[in-house]
């Protein structure tokens, strides 16, 4: 086994991202996983609690350039503008390598319902912590809740297009078009 060979947790995303293509997630096992990356199964565990966590590992870090967006957003940003600044904040996180990947990440998690009940809960989790940081700034409890689901919304929405195979926007187009599409339809 290629033990010493460097990126085992990237060899291992690679190798579960292949098998949940040919034979379902449910099927694969992590010692299916460690073997066509070449490593052990105890190495697997190092690197993730259990193989769910190969589709969700790296989420603390989304929440994070979401909040830190947020958190650097002008004082003077309403709740929706600055939760627009915390969408845009990730961008760097959705960059044309991770298409590929989050394409069929999505593709996996759209087949496994406990895979897209865990994408629910990541998301409220999410849509918890820009509330907490709105509030923070000084936005009203249900106002901040308001604007952190709305911004969940339109983050669900882009993310959606954007791992389309056919989709050629960046995250940042499609976003800046999904907040320009809810503006208009909230427009009274």
């Amino acid at each position: 086994m290629g033990r010493w060979e460097p990126d085992a947790a990237g060899r291992f995303r690679v190798a579960a991202m292949e098998l949940f293509a040919e034979i379902g997630y449910e099927q694969t096992t992590v010692a299916a996983i460690a073997q066509r990356a070449g490593l052990t199964p105890r190495t697997f565990f190092r690197h993730f609690a259990d193989k769910r966590e190969v589709l969700f590992n790296g989420s603390e870090l989304l929440q994070q350039s979401m909040t830190a967006a947020l958190a650097a957003a002008p004082a003077q940003a309403s709740a929706m503008e600055a939760v627009a600044i915390a969408l845009r904040g990730a961008a760097d996180f959705f960059d044309e390598e991770r298409r590929r990947y989050a394409h069929q990440r999505a593709t996996v998690i759209a087949a496994t319902s406990e895979l897209h009940e865990r994408e629910l809960i990541k998301l409220a989790r999410l849509s918890e912590a820009l509330a907490a940081d709105l509030r923070a700034r000084g936005v009203e409890k249900s106002d901040a809740s308001l604007a952190a689901e709305a911004g969940i919304a339109v983050f669900r929405i882009a993310f959606a297009q954007w791992v389309q195979a056919s989709e050629r926007r960046s995250y940042s187009e499609i976003v800046d078009a999904s907040l320009a599409s809810l503006k208009a339809l909230v427009a009274v």
